[in-house]
């Protein structure tokens, strides 16, 4: 005997009322987000957070690329102008080259442009191994391919940004998740003091 097998959903509500319309779930949406508007704030909760210095940002250096793309595997698929993590890294041990990538790359932050070309993607649609059925979006994956020397200048403004964010302490010492050169040690640590 076949069964149709259904899949859970769960819908949206609001006052009790499931919202199955897209319609609906708009006005939902609207109501709970303006619902906020006339409750009362307290403006003095401003008043003490503490202000940080301004930082001012200093040109990036040779180094900072160099141990940026030391880190990156040489396994990964090249980007749309076929470049690869391999192909740059052969690139930047040429000092000229290096170089000029640090300075373009000053430039860009200097005046604030981010190249048209550094924002185009490419993204693939892969299912998933050795599934029994690929009728559910969750069993497909993603993958965006991305211009590799874009990916190697967000690598060092990330790098950049975390470094100066942790010395001048803006983040708070209980957000350990994704910082570098901490483990799952310092977080038990942390939640036991």
């Amino acid at each position: 005997m076949d069964q149709e097998v259904l899949l859970a959903i769960e819908a949206l509500q609001f006052n009790n009322q499931p919202y199955i319309e897209l319609d609906n779930s708009w006005q939902s949406l609207y109501q709970i987000f303006n619902s906020a508007q006339d409750c009362y704030i307290n403006e003095n909760t401003l008043n003490k957070i503490t202000s940080k210095p301004i930082i001012t940002w200093t040109h990036f250096s040779h180094e900072e690329f160099k141990t940026a793309i030391d880190k990156c595997n040489n396994l990964s698929t090249p980007s749309l102008n076929h470049i690869s993590w391999k192909h740059l890294k052969l690139v930047v041990k040429n000092k000229k080259y290096l170089t000029n990538i640090v300075n373009i790359n000053n430039v860009y932050i200097t005046f604030g442009h981010w190249p048209a070309h550094f924002k185009e993607l490419f993204s693939i649609i892969i299912s998933k191994p050795n599934k029994t059925l690929y009728d559910s979006p969750k069993i497909f994956r993603p993958v965006v391919l991305l211009d590799t020397l874009e990916k190697l200048i967000e690598k060092v403004i990330g790098n950049y940004m975390q470094f100066h964010m942790i010395s001048n302490n803006y983040i708070y010492s209980n957000q350990l998740g994704s910082l570098k050169q901490w483990s799952t040690t310092d977080i038990v640590t942390n939640l036991r003091y």
